[in-house]
């Protein structure tokens, strides 16, 4: 969900408020049996990885028979090593020069032995994604179009911060969405499959190739690309398993070294894993909320049909290491007469009252087909006014990367795009 802006589109979605726009929002009178909290189960979470099985990625093995070596942990790259007849100290020294030095020609890493060089080149590769299309936008928000192996292609986008000279790299965890969320175009393309940890990595380094940024800073050297956000292409917490290995590898000191403070992940509510990832990555959490009434979040996040509202909050109370210096991210995309009324932005402070947290308010984004219209800009503004009168940091995102189809929910990879051109 990276970069934002808004256009009026020709259809308007029916105004929702009415007569009851002066009134707080109720729960919408939809009854449903707690699923989520502290009585989560073992076999929910085990659910979930099941399911994220069935789309597992293809294995990280060359057409010429040579493994990738991105993407594996550091114990699987020893276990590699090992297995070709070396001690497992060599792993340590491929780590540095793939993940600190960012080099993918085992001839250029002179730490290493010629013989090993030729060895090491006859099995493994260093790979990347392939640059399938690079578009800059006139603010200079920048999308690849990167493809795999097998064919598949996910969008990334590198969003430079407009006063300094860094930027954050948003990042796909899926080829599509599992999702359905009906103001987000990412949601219109169905889920092919996963990526792998591989392909979850490769695009910050390919993008980091972009930009020249090898090596790695270890002296807090500021850099452009000084940021990840888990909001591209697909629900990073659908795809935990790969998600959250490609994070550890980023994360390592000894390699690409980015602090987990420079990692936010977003998710739309999938709460049995939220508890999960705060537990095991403690990285920053940002929120897809976009409605504070069930019955409204039903329709447009139907995610919330399994975990409502309650039990969303309730996992945030509990995601650990929130606090004014890492706040819990409110993501509320403002559609127009549905979702942003004077009483519902009362009712947003009500529900996060006492969570260490911030609300981005970003403006819809059309797309071809969209449902809604942005909301007007007087009434964001009034909508921010009300949260920061409460307490709250209410930034109103500006518009990003719109010129090029790069904005926060319009990712959909062109190639599914053409493919539904030449069908039509």
């Amino acid at each position: 969900m990276p970069a934002e802006g808004a256009v009026s589109t020709e259809r308007a979605a029916p105004d929702r408020r009415g007569a009851e726009a002066a009134a707080p929002p109720s729960t919408g009178g939809v009854n449903r049996p707690p699923v989520g909290g502290a009585d989560l189960t073992q076999a929910e979470r085990d659910r979930i990885l099941a399911k994220a099985a069935l789309f597992a990625p293809p294995p990280a093995t060359l057409p010429d028979g040579r493994r990738d070596l991105i993407g594996l942990s550091r114990e699987e790259l020893e276990a590699e090593m090992v297995a070709i007849g070396e001690k497992p100290f060599r792993a340590r020294q491929l780590w540095h020069w793939i993940y600190h030095q960012g080099e993918r020609d085992f001839a250029r890493m002179p730490t290493i032995a010629k013989p090993m060089q030729a060895k090491l080149a006859e099995r493994f590769a260093v790979g990347r994604p392939e640059v399938a299309a690079d578009q800059l936008s006139a603010d200079t928000t920048r999308k690849f179009l990167f493809r795999f192996s097998d064919g598949q292609q996910v969008e990334t986008v590198y969003i430079p911060d407009l006063h300094e000279e860094r930027g954050a790299v948003c990042i796909s965890t899926q080829v599509g969405c599992t999702l359905s969320c009906r103001f987000c175009h990412t949601g219109t393309q169905k889920l092919v499959r996963n990526l792998g940890a591989a392909e979850i990595v490769g695009q910050f380094m390919a993008a980091r190739d972009a930009y020249g940024e090898w090596p790695s800073p270890k002296d807090g050297t500021p850099r452009l690309l000084s940021n990840i956000v888990v909001m591209g292409m697909g629900e990073p917490l659908y795809n935990y398993e790969n998600t959250a290995k490609a994070l550890r590898i980023i994360m390592d000191h000894e390699g690409i070294g980015l602090s987990r403070r420079r990692i936010t992940l977003s998710t739309s509510g999938v709460v049995p894993m939220m508890d999960r990832c705060g537990a095991e990555l403690q990285v920053n959490l940002a929120v897809s909320l976009h409605a504070v009434t069930d019955e409204l979040r039903d329709e447009i996040v139907p995610l919330n049909r399994k975990y409502p509202i309650a039990e969303l909050i309730a996992a945030c109370r509990r995601y650990p290491g929130a606090s004014n210096a890492r706040r819990i991210t409110f993501e509320y995309v403002m559609l127009r007469g549905v979702n942003d009324s004077e009483a519902e932005a009362h009712e947003l402070v009500r529900l996060i009252k006492g969570i260490p947290a911030k609300v981005n308010l970003i403006p819809f984004n059309p797309w071809p087909g969209a449902p809604y219209q942005a909301s007007k800009p007087e009434q964001v503004k009034r909508f921010a006014e009300i949260v920061m009168q409460a307490g709250y940091s209410s930034p109103i995102r500006r518009p990003r990367g719109r010129d090029i189809l790069a904005a926060c929910g319009q990712l959909k990879t062109e190639s599914e795009r053409a493919r539904k051109a030449r069908v039509a």
